[in-house]
C-alpha cells in the first residue's frame, strides 16, 4: 500500500509537469495509452507458459457485462478529466485533499443506488467529511475559485465509478475490470484529445510515459494490497499521498501550504478513515456470520 501511495503521488506529480504543456484531455489520452501499455505484459505473463497463451487470455478477460462497461467508462473519463483538470489548475494539495472526499459521495451512492442501509455513525462521518470540504473551498472568501468544483465533481463522478465496479465485480474478476476499462478508455480519450491535439515536446514524453506507468503500477499494487491485508488498517497508509504532494507542490511549483487546505484535509481524511473502519468492520461480521447462517438445518 505504501508503494501504492508513493506511485499515485508521482504520477500526479508527473500530470502535474504534464499538463504544463499539453491540455488535460491529451494528457488524460496518453496517461491510458501508457498505462495500457504497462498494462498488457503484466495480465500476459500468468498464462505465457501454458498450452494456447492466447486462448487462455481470451478466456481471462472474457465478459457478458459490455454495455455496463461503456457506462462505467464513460463515467471514469468525466472523473479523469476533471480530477487532471484540477491536479494541472489547483494546488497539488487542494486537489489530493478534495480527490479523498471520494469515499464521502461513495456512501451517499451506494445508499441511493445499491440500497446499502447506513446507520447514524456513518452519516455523522459523512456530514463531517462535508464540512472538511466547505473548509477547503470555503465558499463565502474570496479565496473560493470555480476550479474547486471540478475537484469535487470528480470526487462525485469517481463514487459512481466505485459502484459501478462493485456491480461488475459480483460477476467479473479484477483483471478482467481493469483490462476492459483500459480498452475502452483509451479510445473515449482519444476521440475529445484531437480536438486539442499537439504533438507533446520534449521532456513532456518522459511525464506522458510516467504517467501510464505510475498509474497502472500503483493501481495493480493497490488491488493486492486490499487482497492482503484489511481496509481499515490500510487507509491511513494511503493518506501519505497528501504530504508527498504536498511537498512536491512547495519543492517544484513553489505552492504555498495554506492551513485551511490542512484542517479542511485533516477532517476529511479522518471521516475516510472511519468510513473505511466502518466498513471492514461490518464486513468481518458479515463475513463471520456467513458460515453460521449456512450451518443451519433446512426449515
Amino acid at each position: 500500500m505504501l508503494a501504492s501511495t508513493f506511485g499515485f503521488g508521482l504520477m500526479a506529480v508527473c500530470i502535474r509537469l504534464a499538463s504544463q504543456t499539453e491540455p488535460t484531455w491529451e494528457v488524460a489520452f496518453f496517461r491510458n495509452a501508457f498505462g495500457f501499455v504497462a498494462l498488457l505484459p503484466m495480465l500476459a505473463w500468468p498464462v505465457l507458459r501454458e498450452p494456447r497463451p492466447l486462448a487462455r487470455f481470451a478466456e481471462r478477460v472474457r465478459t457478458t457485462q459490455l454495455p455496463r462497461y461503456f457506462v462505467r467508462c464513460g463515467i471514469g473519463i468525466v472523473s479523469m478529466f476533471c480530477g487532471f483538470w484540477a491536479i494541472g489548475h489547483l494546488p497539488m494539495a487542494q486537489a489530493i485533499s478534495l480527490a479523498y472526499s471520494s469515499p464521502i459521495f461513495i456512501t451517499i451512492a451506494a445508499a441511493l443506488w445499491l440500497g446499502e442501509r447506513v446507520r447514524v455513525r456513518r452519516w455523522l462521518a459523512v456530514a463531517a467529511g462535508f464540512i472538511g470540504v466547505l473548509v477547503i473551498v470555503r465558499p463565502w472568501s474570496h479565496a473560493f475559485s470555480t476550479g474547486t468544483l471540478v475537484a469535487i465533481l470528480a470526487a462525485m463522478m469517481n463514487a459512481l465509478v466505485a459502484i459501478q465496479i462493485k456491480q461488475l465485480s459480483r460477476v467479473d474478476k479484477a483483471d478482467t475490470i481493469v483490462f476492459w476499462t483500459y480498452v475502452l478508455w483509451v479510445p473515449m480519450s482519444l476521440i475529445p484529445a484531437l480536438f486539442v491535439w499537439h504533438p507533446p515536446q520534449g521532456i513532456a514524453w518522459l511525464w506522458l510515459v510516467l504517467s501510464g506507468l505510475l498509474g497502472t503500477v500503483g493501481q495493480l499494487l493497490w488491488t493486492r494490497a486490499l487482497k492482503l491485508g484489511e481496509v481499515s488498517a490500510l487507509t491511513p497508509i494511503s493518506f501519505v499521498q497528501l504530504p508527498v504532494v504536498t511537498l512536491a507542490g512547495w519543492l517544484l511549483f513553489a505552492e504555498k501550504i495554506d492551513a485551511w487546505t490542512v484542517a479542511g484535509a485533516a477532517i476529511i481524511l479522518s471521516a475516510t478513515f472511519y468510513i473505511a473502519r466502518r466498513e471492514a468492520r461490518l464486513a468481518r461480521a458479515a463475513a463471520s456470520k456467513a458460515p453460521s447462517e449456512a450451518a443451519k438445518p433446512a426449515e
